[in-house]
């Protein structure tokens, strides 16, 4: 009896197992996001969890301040812009509707939130929700569930809208001479139709026009309205075109269905074996955020530029807006140049006609929707093409150089300002570098603005790497002269390397290091006197352009290593709630290194440089464990609309572009043992990583399509042409491999 009770017990346990094998077996990529990792953020903003198509138009989240917030207020119908509110909304009701708010709060429950649905419980209301989303239209199903009238308000903030007994329309202005129009429909018929007024609701037998919101009601008793919309920055009728075009029913659970296989097809352009659920989870999640933006906005062939604010014809090339160029250039955009070529390039154009657009000419840095917001600094608009350029990726090069060098000559460099060169820029042009103010020194040059400061150190490194691109484009296009003159200027970093210290020192205009000066707590808030959001000792690693000449200005191999070991060993010194209220965009800190912030993205590789890739493969492997989690706080800092979430994808990969615009990738440590990507010229690039654990994270050797491999970086080439990358992990550092061939070569002799 008791053989047979093991043996029954075994029998159970094996179906159990083989029960969850065929379970996660059938899990296809976009069943492994998680929309709320990140939601509680660590400092400042969180992360949110967006509904919508890959790259599309039409986004929505749940409309609350925060994830721990207990109300909905309404329904989104739409975000035009990352981290933005929704334009419109609709508030389910039911009961005596008069005094009340258009825009309807209710407590909830049960919430699921996937790319392509979203559901909840208003359990207040008693009113089911559920949501499925196309590319520039979407699906709203509300079950009632009482017996009082059911009522559903439509809201616009700062327009206004219509109804004529067939369908709402409208209007809601976004600023910058920017609207966006709505257009309508339920299944059922309304029984009444009117508007809320105050204290009352008036109700109308004719049509309904120019009023901030509408009420439709739908009698009493439990029932069902399905609403179909499509949005437009055109107009109304083409908000009705674009729904005509995307949704023919109100089949709600369809049109998820067709959103799940659209996402599929983009995630699953990298498969992955091995590795934890978890780490599945979050890489996945990570995908996902790198497709939140850039938006396709053409509609029918037309698209709203906010450049001048006209329509114009893409004649064939869908137009792209909404990115944040200082966030994105470093990850975001180049693994778009990987996995997806095509809308890169489409990119690339959709930033070219923006700069012949606006008037100036200039090339811009944070376009959103409306306007060139030109937040952060630097004009890292560039590094996009250079990267392309030497990538093989086609767009009108001539084109896109002279417009990025209009910005860099012609633009001022003063931070979160856009308006021409000064007094700041001449300085920089005489002397090549930016001038900094003594502490308690008043400002006295125009163009600066009052909370975001001159940047001084940030903003020379920023320009030089700039600089660097600009070679780049000048050297593609045979411009010999302007070749040598950005090439000198892309050197600029030395005239703040303050030898003695070896970090980048803020100068006056005198040529003299502001002192005293400490590198962790200078600055004000976020350092902004001298850097940006981040300290000294992150600026001290901003020179990814020419990682070896910072190698030979700290000395050395081993002094940029020891330099290195320093900053994840160095204490804040202060207390944790004075340097987190001194430097909040800093989060993420291991020592002074910040993973919370894109300044430090490409810090963990630059052992590849000097000779022991063995820390950055060890180095890479901590940082993912420590602060990238299948968790609500899963994300170290402001994720930044893809920017951050793209490190993840590289570095679990295991490769990164430390230098855009240099075609090569530096190999850490990949956290699946096998990782397929599937390109658009329909070639196939493996990293096989045999023995990948958590333990085995370091490399003892490998091979590149069939062949042994002794670099710690490898061609944009090797990739797009198709192959395989072999490693073999172990649980020890192999202190040989790699070491003799660590640098990736910068492309520009001085």
């Amino acid at each position: 009896m008791k053989q047979f009770k093991t043996q029954l017990f075994i029998l159970v346990c094996l179906l159990i197992i083989g029960g969850n094998q065929k379970a996660n077996a059938q899990k296809t990529p976009v069943d492994y996001v998680n929309p709320y990792m990140g939601n509680i953020s660590h400092m400042l903003v969180p992360t949110f969890p967006m509904v919508h198509l890959p790259n599309s138009m039409l986004r929505i989240r749940p409309e609350r301040g925060s994830y721990t917030e207990s109300n909905i207020h309404g329904l989104q119908v739409f975000t035009p812009t990352h981290r933005g509110g929704s334009v419109f909304r609709i508030s389910p009701f039911q009961g005596n509707i008069n005094g009340l708010h258009p825009i309807i709060s209710s407590t909830f429950d049960n919430e699921q939130v996937k790319p392509y649905h979203y559901s909840v419980y208003l359990d207040q209301l008693g009113v089911g929700v559920e949501f499925a989303p196309s590319s520039q239209s979407a699906i709203y199903e509300l079950s009632f569930e009482g017996n009082d009238e059911s009522f559903i308000v439509f809201h616009s903030g700062r327009g206004s809208l219509n109804y004529d007994g067939e369908a709402i329309s409208g209007m809601q202005y976004l600023g910058h001479q920017t609207n966006v129009y709505w257009y309508l429909e339920t299944d059922e018929k309304p029984i009444k139709k009117g508007y809320l007024s105050g204290d009352k609701t008036v109700f109308e037998q004719n049509t309904i026009e120019n009023k901030a919101n509408i009420v439709l009601g739908f009698g009493t008793g439990n029932k069902k309205i399905k609403a179909r919309y499509g949005i437009s920055f055109i107009s109304v009728e083409q908000a009705k075109r674009n729904l005509q075009r995307e949704i023919t029913d109100y089949d709600l659970q369809n049109l998820a269905k067709k959103g799940r296989e659209i996402w599929n097809n983009s995630l699953g352009k990298i498969m992955v074996k091995g590795g934890s659920e978890d780490q599945k989870t979050v890489f996945y999640t990570s995908l996902y955020r790198t497709y939140e933006r850039m938006i396709n906005i053409s509609e029918d062939g037309k698209y709203w530029s906010g450049a001048d604010k006209q329509i114009h014809n893409d004649n064939g090339e869908p137009f792209y807006v909404d990115d944040w160029v200082w966030d994105t250039y470093l990850a975001t955009h180049p693994l778009r140049t990987i996995i997806e070529t095509n809308m890169q390039a489409n990119i690339l154009s959709s930033y070219i006609r923006m700069s012949q657009q606006n008037k100036e000419g200039w090339m811009p840095t944070f376009p959103e929707v409306t306007h060139d917001s030109h937040r952060m600094n630097g004009n890292h608009g560039v590094a996009l093409f250079a990267d392309a350029a030497n990538k093989g990726i086609y767009f009108d090069m001539e084109a896109a150089y002279e417009a990025c060098k209009r910005s860099i000559l012609e633009e001022t460099h003063a931070p979160w300002t856009r308006r021409p060169a000064g007094e700041f820029d001449q300085y920089y042009k005489d002397h090549g570098y930016f001038p900094a103010l003594h502490e308690g020194e008043k400002e006295t040059l125009d163009g600066i603005h009052g909370g975001e400061k001159r940047q001084s150190v940030a903003v020379t490194l920023g320009a030089s790497y700039d600089d660097y691109c600009m070679a780049v484009l000048a050297q593609k296009l045979g411009k010999n002269d302007d070749y040598n003159y950005f090439r000198d200027r892309s050197f600029n970093y030395r005239n703040l390397f303050n030898r003695e210290t070896s970090f980048f020192h803020p100068k006056d205009s005198n040529g003299k290091f502001i002192e005293p000066f400490n590198y962790k707590h200078s600055g004000g808030l976020g350092a902004r006197d001298y850097y940006d959001e981040n300290n000294g000792w992150t600026f001290r690693w901003d020179v990814k352009h020419n990682v070896k000449d910072l190698i030979d200005l700290m000395g050395g191999n081993d002094k940029f290593c020891n330099n290195l070991d320093q900053l994840f060993n160095e204490d804040l010194g202060m207390i944790k709630w004075d340097f987190v209220g001194l430097l909040p965009d800093q989060t993420g800190n291991v020592g002074q290194f910040s993973m919370g912030n894109e300044p430090s993205f490409h810090i963990p590789y630059l052992y590849n440089y000097a000779g022991r890739p063995w820390e950055t493969q060890k180095r890479v492997r901590t940082l993912l464990d420590q602060w990238f989690r299948n968790d609500l706080m899963g994300v170290p800092g402001d994720e930044d609309g893809g920017g951050m979430s793209a490190f993840v994808v590289f570095s679990a990969m295991g490769f990164y572009p430390v230098t855009p615009g240099n075609p090569t990738y530096n190999i850490g440590s990949p956290i699946f043992s096998e990782i397929e990507i599937t390109l658009e010229n329909g070639k196939t690039f493996w990293v096989v990583a045999n023995n990948c654990s958590r333990e085995n994270k370091y490399i003892q050797s490998a091979e590149l399509n069939g062949k042994p491999y002794n670099k710690t970086w490898f061609s944009h080439n090797a990739i797009m042409n198709g192959g395989k990358l072999v490693l073999k992990m172990g649980d020890k550092a192999n202190k040989q491999w790699g070491v003799e061939q660590s640098s990736a070569p910068f492309p520009l002799s001085e």
